[in-house]
């Protein structure tokens, strides 16, 4: 790996400004290498999360103009500098990496192989891992999460900064409407909805951050279930006598489904009439991002250890998703969020990020819902597997015994 590698790649990652992730190198002005292992960033201005927006996926290295392959192609078979890599891919049904003999840190991996299988259902991933066809299962559902444990299976709750919530899409009548998008968000039981799905392995959300994310406010005043603010709101409204809508959810996905019937029984003695709607994940996911939607489910996990990279995506319209695809744009959130990114000193940071809290908390471009951990079945002759809170499994160290 050489420094046109890692200036190749950031360049590249910068192109998709306004569609993927490039978003996150606005500060960029310019990508230097002036020689074989020196890369150059120049900045348009001081930017505080530079160090983690670089470790962001999107600016991983990869060979400078693809090692000679068109972009498509690359990624068939990519090539990186990992402790693994590419052996096979079947789409919809593994992947399996080879351990990289030329690793740069001698030694590692200690496995062979490792192989991600593509099993949908949690209850079949609950009995391979059991019984000894798998090693991991990624996400059992919380119902039967303890059940996963057993004299040969660890149940862990790892961690997280997952954020659960509803998105109101604002360019859709009547969620341009702050008084709307309070009033549901006063309407939702978040108890009900932690003991419901997570069986109360989370916490009810009060804020846009997340609890062990940089600068999250305890204290922010999130809207929770408050009937006397719900009606209050909802008689300020455009729509005071009540409305019909949908709710869009992905296919098959049992918590998922929980929520929003909650939600649809939480709206309706207020004459919001919910409808929900499922497509399957490919298609919500599409449908979400093309704002054809009028409320729908989601959910956040941060990939660097810095804030900035939610608070852009979610309230900034420039930020490459409209907001997280609400169309939400408020000057005042707008400009603490772009002040907080060009201040370093942590004390003044932390004071906009506060402030930054308070204001999307009052306007509920979304109603947050809950913060989840990270719920894994690993079997007992795996050693040394971790999940950290940005939902990553680093494999260099992990071992298992027969």
């Amino acid at each position: 790996m050489t420094s046109a590698d890692v200036k190749f790649s950031i360049d590249q990652d910068t192109k998709y400004a306004s569609t993927g992730w490039g978003y996150i190198n606005s500060s960029t002005k310019q990508v230097s290498a002036p020689s074989k292992y020196v890369v150059v960033v120049t900045l348009k201005h001081p930017w505080a999360p530079l160090i983690a927006d670089l470790a962001l996926f999107s600016n991983a290295v990869v060979p400078n103009n693809y090692g000679g392959k068109t972009m498509d192609a690359f990624y068939q078979a990519p090539v990186g500098t990992g402790p693994f890599k590419w052996g096979e891919w079947k789409r919809g049904q593994y992947l399996k990496l080879l351990a990289n003999p030329n690793y740069w840190q001698k030694g590692y991996p200690h496995l062979q192989s490792v192989t991600f299988n593509v099993v949908p259902d949690s209850n079949t991933r609950k009995l391979q891992v059991q019984g000894g066809q798998a090693d991991v299962d990624e996400y059992p559902d919380w119902s039967t999460f303890q059940s996963v444990g057993s004299p040969t299976v660890s149940a862990t709750a790892f961690p997280s900064t997952e954020l659960d919530y509803v998105a109101f899409n604002e360019a859709k009548k009547p969620f341009q409407d702050i008084h709307v998008r309070r009033a549901i968000s006063a309407m939702i039981d978040r108890q009900a909805i932690v003991k419901a799905v997570l069986f109360n392995h989370g916490t009810a959300a009060n804020s846009l951050l997340m609890p062990g994310v940089p600068f999250y406010q305890k204290s922010t005043p999130g809207i929770m279930k408050d009937a006397a603010l719900a009606k209050n709101e909802l008689a300020q409204s455009s729509v005071p006598n009540g409305f019909s809508t949908t709710l869009l959810i992905p296919s098959g996905d049992a918590s998922k489904m929980t929520t929003a019937q909650i939600i649809q029984s939480d709206l309706k003695p207020y004459n919001i009439n919910v409808t929900i709607k499922q497509l399957d994940p490919t298609a919500n996911h599409n449908a979400q991002q093309n704002m054809q939607y009028e409320m729908g489910l989601s959910a956040w996990t941060m990939d660097i250890p810095d804030p900035d990279e939610w608070t852009s995506f979610a309230v900034d319209p420039a930020g490459g998703a409209k907001s997280a695809y609400t169309n939400y744009s408020s000057p005042t959130a707008i400009k603490l969020n772009r002040e907080a990114e060009q201040t370093v000193d942590p004390t003044k940071r932390a004071a906009l990020y506060n402030q930054l809290q308070d204001v999307t908390a009052h306007d509920a471009p979304l109603a947050y819902l809950y913060y989840a951990p990270f719920a894994y079945g690993v079997s007992k002759k795996v050693h040394k597997f971790e999940v950290t809170p940005l939902g990553n499994y680093p494999l260099a160290d992990v071992w298992k015994s027969k």
